[in-house]
């Protein structure tokens, strides 16, 4: 874990709002000049706090407004067959996260499509393909309740 300070959290939850702050916005908020900013910015960039900057997009408005959330089981448990299904999964655009669960199932997968109908085409020609898969179940999103993110972060 990476040791943040109040200014540290105060300068990443500004840019989980608004990654696109500019310089003059986080200089106020923090009450530092822009050299002592930059410096922590690339720190935590550096140091693996920060991963990125991205856009947040409205999936149904670009005409994906189905989400499913699939959970999977493997056949076999081995580094090798885990790893086989993990560079498998990686390569297909559809699916946005997947996670290592606990519990029944081994993975979690956040999937994103247009519709029912293309769903049911991914499952039969690109899901069941995936090397290892033994047993899914899925679950439609009807309504998205909340959805952020912005990690309630604190100074350590």
């Amino acid at each position: 874990m990476i040791k943040l300070d109040e200014i540290d959290v105060k300068l990443l939850k500004a840019l989980q709002k608004d990654a696109k702050a500019n310089t003059k916005e986080l200089c106020a908020l923090l009450n530092l000049s822009k050299t002592p900013v930059y410096e922590r910015i690339h720190r935590l960039e550096k140091e693996g706090v920060i991963t990125g900057y991205a856009a947040t997009i409205d999936n149904r408005k670009v005409g994906l407004p189905l989400t499913v959330f699939c959970n999977v089981s493997l056949a076999v448990h081995d580094d090798e067959h885990i790893q086989r299904f993990k560079e498998d999964i990686v390569r297909i655009d559809e699916i946005m996260e997947c996670y290592s669960t606990g519990g029944y199932y081994d993975f979690l997968l956040k999937i994103v499509l247009k519709d029912l109908d293309q769903y049911n085409t991914f499952v039969f020609e690109r899901l069941t393909k995936v090397h290892g898969i033994v047993k899914m179940q899925s679950s439609f999103v009807l309504s998205e309740i909340k959805k952020t993110i912005e990690l309630d972060i604190k100074p350590s």
